[in-house]
């Protein structure tokens, strides 16, 4: 179940990380273009990708406490 939450959670980042590239680079917002301006959508993928951001926080701890030093 772990895993799954994971893999789910760094596809949302990853998502998340090329939308700010875009913003940033060319000032295209992906999200606000597919769904709208803040819409209940794109507030909802920005709210999933600002909690798995906050969720892969965890994987510092985990990480460090499967052998790390």
């Amino acid at each position: 179940m772990s895993k799954g939450l994971d893999y789910t959670a760094i596809t949302l980042v990853i998502i998340g990380a090329v939308n700010w590239g875009l913003i940033g680079f060319f000032k295209l917002d992906l999200v606000n273009l597919i769904f709208g301006d803040l819409t209940w959508i794109s507030r909802l993928i920005y709210a999933l990708v600002g909690l798995s951001g906050l969720y892969l926080l965890s994987l510092y701890g985990r990480v460090t406490s499967m052998g790390g030093e």
